[in-house]
């Protein structure tokens, strides 16, 4: 459990399902490279139209990182639910982040998912808006150039004068903090990356500076910057003030625990 922005993450491993308290926020990291008896388990919960989408994507490797993050996604909401992940119904916003059907029974559970690569990271709390971004460490030579054009000039300037083995990992340690966010309100990138303004504490931990020029608030926003797995980045954010909610990272293993029927 953690509490402040100035951790190291520790993944546990749960013994039953955790139960999420109104005060709490649950993140799951999961590895999407599953034996084919497993994806096919996951793909028995999706709903048809989950199907589809699945089926559109021309390469097997994204079909099936897309089944498998999806369906973990069904079975961790029906724990929480206590439904059969099949039974679980989404609504999306104008910019297509899932929510959870006004049909559902707990219209207070938020939830926010990303996936990179073979890893995918799940957040969950009760009532406050929530978004998480992961992001695999890949090459990228032109970091300063896509920091000038996108993120803020202070951000660029930061950026500019550390050390060219730095600027990967500081990047996307800026650009998961903004995403995160953005994923929380609902717009997604349609929204300017510059509008938001990083910085770093003292431990290099991403925090919100700004918010479209305005100090006052972030204030009522939380950042939890975490490491899922090596060469990978990721960030939490959710609104709520800091320090006002306890954190928890979990481990999701394919039947750790039984889904509730």
């Amino acid at each position: 459990m953690n509490n402040s922005s100035h951790w190291k993450t520790i993944w546990q491993n749960p013994e039953q399902l955790p139960i999420l308290d109104k005060n709490q926020v649950h993140v799951w990291r999961a590895n999407l490279e599953l034996s084919k008896t497993e994806i096919e388990q996951l793909a028995t919960c999706l709903s048809t139209d989950e199907i589809s989408r699945a089926n559109k994507f021309r390469f097997p490797i994204h079909k099936r990182r897309f089944i498998v993050a999806r369906g973990i996604l069904r079975q961790l909401l029906g724990n929480y639910l206590q439904l059969s992940p099949d039974r679980i119904k989404f609504e999306y916003g104008d910019r297509g982040k899932p929510r959870l059907a006004a049909s559902v029974v707990d219209g207070f559970l938020q939830f926010n998912v990303s996936h990179s690569e073979e890893y995918a990271l799940y957040g969950f709390t009760h009532h406050h808006l929530i978004g998480v971004d992961l992001e695999y460490l890949r090459d990228m030579k032109d970091a300063v150039k896509l920091a000038e054009r996108f993120f803020s000039p202070r951000e660029f300037e930061l950026l500019a004068a550390i050390d060219s083995e730095q600027q990967r990992k500081v990047f996307f340690k800026l650009w998961t903090a903004k995403e995160a966010y953005l994923k929380a309100i609902g717009t997604g990138l349609t929204n300017s990356l510059a509008s938001i303004d990083i910085s770093f504490d003292q431990t290099g931990n991403p925090k919100l500076l700004a918010i479209e020029g305005d100090l006052e608030a972030t204030a009522n926003w939380s950042m939890y910057p975490c490491v899922p797995e090596i060469n990978y980045v990721a960030t939490v954010a959710i609104k709520t003030p800091t320090n006002s909610q306890q954190i928890y990272f979990w481990n999701w293993h394919q039947n750790s625990f039984p889904p509730k029927i």
